[in-house]
């Protein structure tokens, strides 16, 4: 399902391709503006890097110039010494070696131009679909032999680029949405992630989100049970008629696979071939810059991760989180909405609002997802 302001597409400054400029300093949270006109003739504009500068003024302000023009005397010598005495590296500063996100140059064609042949070809569709935040971040991993293997044995499964895959292809999804997740959330506006492991193996069921199949297709039992805990939470959401969970990926909610594709009706058909590694360094990348263009950007960690909530459901999805921080992200565990499971854990678990309290906290009021709108 489209959005309703889905016409008028807003560009993230974060999928801008940012060249390298030689001899000149990056400014990490310059202000840009990104304009773009739509279809219906309308203009988008996003700012999502700004610079504030401040300074903070003090009635004894001439005391202490004085007392810092004093302690120069005093201690000049002894902080001299200490100074030569000392011994090993300086200590680094908090995130000196972390560019901000927006600030990470990326260039598609000098990307391609570096590629060999057959990585140029087994790289089509990963070139053309997935979204540039997430490529700028991704472009040495999907280099790596496994990666190159995996798409080796989905050339041979008839996926290639978008427009020379196999006719009448037993794969799900289709090729162009493998990576819709990358395009509708982009990495910088990540607020939450929930984590689904196969893609839905029927015709027409699966496009690239988990949980989540275009409209006119029967809602899955799981996401039903979402639906049904949302009502428990939210007793004014009147529970869709449909199981597109677009509007939730576009106001920040990362929905990922483990497993990006699988031959149709063969469940888990696809696992274990190169996709739990690589989904496992987008969750790794979630990691380090997820959220980065929330909240105020004059903070000193601004376009650098701050932290986000992840919905963690099942044993599955809870091995995929077991590394990270719980200090710097929020980890809601419950068992799977599957009706096998949800009444053991899930139902009642009270994630959605937990998920906005906190994010709420952190970021402020538009840092929360309106769970309600589908």
């Amino acid at each position: 399902m489209a959005s309703d302001n889905s016409a008028k597409r807003v560009v993230y400054l974060e999928d801008i391709e940012v060249k390298p400029s030689k001899g000149s300093a990056t400014k990490e949270n310059a202000s840009v503006a990104v304009t773009e006109e739509t279809t219906d003739g309308s203009t988008v504009v996003d700012t999502d890097a700004s610079t504030t500068v401040t300074e903070k003024k003090t009635t004894t302000g001439a005391t202490k110039r004085q007392k810092a023009i004093t302690d120069m005397f005093t201690k000049k010598s002894s902080s001299s010494s200490s100074s030569s005495s000392r011994s090993g590296p300086l200590p680094k500063k908090a995130r000196s070696d972390t560019p901000s996100l927006n600030s990470i140059p990326f260039s598609l064609k000098e990307y391609q131009d570096s590629l060999s042949e057959e990585e140029k070809t087994l790289l089509t569709l990963e070139c053309e679909t997935l979204g540039k935040s997430w490529l700028k971040l991704l472009k040495d991993e999907i280099k790596k032999p496994y990666f190159l293997t995996l798409k080796r044995f989905l050339a041979g499964e008839g996926v290639k680029g978008l427009n020379d895959s196999a006719p009448n292809l037993k794969v799900y999804p289709a090729p162009k949405n493998i990576y819709s997740w990358s395009n509708m959330t982009p990495l910088g506006r990540v607020k939450v992630v929930i984590i689904g492991q196969d893609p839905y193996h029927g015709p027409g069921q699966a496009h690239g989100l988990c949980f989540s199949v275009p409209q006119g297709v029967a809602i899955p039992p799981s996401l039903r049970n979402i639906y049904a805990e949302i009502k428990a939470e939210y007793p004014s959401f009147e529970p869709s008629k449909h199981g597109n969970l677009t509007t939730w990926a576009e106001n920040g909610v990362l929905l990922l696979n483990t497993s990006l594709t699988v031959r149709a009706h063969e469940a888990a058909s696809h696992s274990k071939r190169g996709w739990e590694e690589f989904t496992a360094k987008v969750v790794d990348v979630v990691d380090r810059y997820g959220g980065a263009n929330l909240g105020d950007k004059s903070s000193s960690d601004a376009g650098r991760g701050r932290g986000i909530v992840f919905l963690v459901w099942g044993a599955h999805a809870a091995k995929v989180v077991a590394k990270l921080d719980k200090k710097k992200h929020l980890i809601l565990t419950s068992a799977h909405p599957s009706p096998l499971s949800a009444n053991r854990g899930f139902m009642g678990n009270g994630h959605f609002k937990k998920a906005n309290d906190w994010l709420e906290e952190k970021y402020g009021p538009d840092g929360c997802v309106d769970w309600t709108k589908l």
